[in-house]
C-alpha cells in the first residue's frame, strides 16, 4: 500500500510542479483547479524537489548569448542563433524569437528560392514580422497538410499567406488534413496531378522553416481531432514530440510508421537536404524535442531563446 500511495503523491506532485512551474499558476489558483487546499500545494512542490522532479535553474543574463551558441555548435555541430531577450524591442519571448527568425530568413533567401513551412504559434511569430522583401521569383510552399476536424487554430493559411504576401508572390496550398483516417485514403489524394505538384514543391524547397511539437495532453496537434484516444496514449507513451506532424522518439526516430503511412506532407529525411533548414523554438517543455531533432541531423541552424539554449546545453 505505501508504494501505490507513493506512485499517487508523485503523480500528483508532478501535476501541481508543472502547474507552477510551466504554466505559471499561483499555488492558491492550483488549489482551486484541483481542489486541494493551498498549504497541500506547498507541501506537493516541496516534495517534487525533495525527490528530484523539479530542478531550480538560475539563468545569468550576464551570459552572453553568443557564447551560448558557440557552446551548442560545439555540442551538436549546427548553426545556432540563441535569441536575447527583449530582441528587437518585444517583450514576450516569443515574438522576439520570431522577429530574429523573420530578421535572419530574410538574409538566408536568395531571389528564385523555394521558402517551405509549417505552421503553428511558432510559425507564424515569425511569418507576421517578415519585412517587405524585393528577392525576385520567390515562391512559398505548405510542408504538410492544413486543415483540422476542430475549431483549434492552427495558424497555416495566415503564415503562408503573410509570408507570400512578403515576398509578393502567390502561396501555394496544401489544403489536406496532415493526417488522414487511413494509408489508402491518403494514397488516393496523393495521386492526384494538383496535391502532387504541391508535394514535388515542397521537396523542392531549398529552404524550410519549421518548429517542434510536444506531446503534451494540450499541444495543438493533439486538439485537431485526428486521434482517437489509445493513438494519443501511443504517441505520449513513445514519442518526445513531432515535426512536420510526423512522431519522433529521442534520437529524432519514427514511432508509428502506422500512424506516420497516413501523414501527408514532407518526409523527415528530406530535411535534410535543405540549404537551410530553419528550426525555430521557444520555451523549456520544447527541450528534448529540439535536442532529438539536433540528434537526427534535420536541421542545419537552430534558433532558440536564452532558457532553451541553458537547458539545451546540459540535456
Amino acid at each position: 500500500m505505501a508504494e501505490i500511495r507513493d506512485v499517487t503523491k508523485l503523480k500528483q506532485s508532478l501535476q501541481v510542479v508543472e502547474l507552477y512551474y510551466q504554466d505559471n499558476l499561483s499555488q492558491l489558483e492550483i488549489a482551486r483547479q484541483l481542489g486541494i487546499s493551498r498549504p497541500t500545494v506547498s507541501r506537493l512542490i516541496q516534495y517534487a524537489k525533495e525527490n528530484g522532479l523539479v530542478k531550480i535553474q538560475i539563468i545569468n543574463p550576464l551570459v552572453d548569448s553568443q557564447v551560448l551558441a558557440d557552446q551548442l555548435e560545439t555540442k551538436y555541430g549546427v548553426q545556432f542563433h540563441v535569441v536575447p531577450n527583449n530582441y528587437g524591442g518585444m517583450t514576450a519571448t516569443a515574438d522576439s524569437v520570431g522577429k530574429f527568425a523573420a530578421d535572419y530568413l530574410t538574409t538566408v533567401v536568395e531571389p528564385g528560392d523555394i521558402i517551405g513551412i509549417g505552421w503553428g504559434h511558432t510559425i507564424h511569430s515569425v511569418t507576421k514580422q517578415v519585412e517587405e522583401q524585393n528577392a525576385s521569383g520567390v515562391r512559398v510552399v505548405q510542408l504538410k497538410g492544413s486543415i483540422s476536424h476542430s475549431q483549434e487554430k492552427t495558424w497555416a493559411y495566415e503564415s503562408v499567406n503573410e509570408l507570400a504576401k512578403a515576398y509578393h508572390t502567390r502561396p501555394e496550398y496544401l489544403p489536406l488534413p496532415v493526417i488522414f483516417d487511413n494509408k489508402v485514403t491518403k494514397e488516393m489524394v496523393e495521386s492526384d496531378r494538383h496535391i502532387k505538384r504541391i508535394l514535388d514543391l515542397g521537396r523542392k524547397a531549398n529552404v524550410a522553416l519549421f518548429t517542434v511539437g510536444t506531446v503534451r495532453s494540450e499541444a495543438l496537434i493533439f486538439q485537431l481531432g485526428y486521434f482517437n484516444q489509445q493513438e494519443k496514449a501511443q504517441l505520449q507513451r513513445d514519442a518526445i514530440g513531432d515535426v512536420f506532424s510526423r512522431f519522433i522518439d529521442r534520437e529524432g526516430r519514427l514511432v508509428s510508421n502506422q500512424i506516420d503511412d497516413r501523414t501527408i506532407g514532407i518526409h523527415l529525411d528530406d530535411l535534410k537536404a535543405k540549404k537551410a533548414a530553419i528550426l525555430v523554438a521557444t520555451g523549456n517543455r520544447k527541450v528534448a524535442g529540439v535536442h532529438a531533432v539536433l540528434r537526427a541531423k534535420y536541421t542545419n541552424c537552430t534558433i532558440i531563446d536564452q532558457g532553451l539554449a541553458q537547458l539545451l546545453l546540459d540535456y
